[in-house]
């Protein structure tokens, strides 16, 4: 995570557990079942997928449903162990410490949900280790202070397996001392069924834009670093659903920004103006 000066602490996202409507999200498994017996347990979990296939709006989703709060930090080639436990700040004459958002949920109880944890720094991956075992415990070498997790505290991580490269991907003995879950993009039906109710479209438009995802995503030959993601789709039927014409509204929406080559676009529209 890019900080842009000393002061800055990394972007976090704080979910109250009192919003008026829980964010919607659609099953696909077990995964709530999963992720209730693992908060029951106290274990962190790990959610693996790719780009777009509902990893964080599943998180939020449990959070709401369970009554926690929840610290999201996306995760970046710049976070660092120091942007996530907290850091000494001078205040009107005065040196004082300001908790980052690993310390806050550790304190707080909350779920504290690392999205993208392969990008951050490798002494991101060591501070949180003591958080994953039987010690449930924080050490905040910064301050002198080591804190034990409230009972309700919760780690999750995710990742995107085909993303990462070299140095990037979790090392086994991380990778092991989580529960894990395998996220994929829907079946046709589930995935139409979740973009009309994500965005209130036409159910036969929902339906277009999936078999037009499913083309993209067959299409190994392009060589595509990221696949359709449900996550466009919805955003392809925002647009049509506002009155943009469905062509132009998957060219932006979901063609765009799949790629800049001038070939790939070219074979992408092409497989929009099949399916529209």
């Amino acid at each position: 995570m890019k900080l842009s000066d000393f002061h800055t602490m990394p972007a976090t996202t704080p979910v109250s557990p009192l919003a008026s409507s829980p964010p919607f999200y659609q099953p696909v498994g077990q995964e709530v079942e999963l992720f209730e017996t693992c908060y029951a347990q106290r274990l962190p979990l790990m959610l693996k997928g790719p780009t777009g296939c509902g990893k964080t709006r599943f998180v939020e989703s449990m959070a709401a449903r369970l009554g926690r709060s929840l610290i999201t930090v996306p995760c970046h080639d710049d976070t660092s162990a120091a942007d996530l436990m907290g850091r000494w700040l001078v205040k009107g004459g005065d040196t004082v410490w300001q908790d980052g958002p690993v310390t806050r949920a550790v304190r707080s109880g909350s779920i504290l949900y690392l999205d993208e944890v392969a990008e951050a720094r490798p002494d991101v991956i060591v501070a949180i280790h003591p958080l994953t075992d039987h010690r449930r415990a924080l050490f905040v070498d910064r301050c002198g202070e080591e804190l034990c997790a409230q009972p309700e505290f919760m780690l999750v991580v995710s990742f995107n397996p085909g993303y990462q490269r070299g140095w990037k991907e979790l090392k086994p003995s991380t990778r092991q001392r989580f529960v894990a879950a395998s996220f994929d993009y829907p079946p046709a039906d589930l995935e139409a069924s979740i973009v009309a109710t994500e965005t209130g479209c036409e159910p036969k438009v929902a339906e277009r834009l999936v078999k037009l995802a499913n083309k993209v995503r067959a299409l190994e030959e392009l060589g595509l670093a990221e696949k359709a993601s449900t996550r466009l789709l919805v955003d392809a039927a925002r647009l049509i659903r506002a009155g943009l014409a469905p062509r132009p509204a998957c060219m932006a929406a979901i063609v765009q920004p799949l790629s800049d080559d001038r070939e790939i676009l070219q074979a992408l529209s092409e497989v929009v103006s099949l399916a529209f």
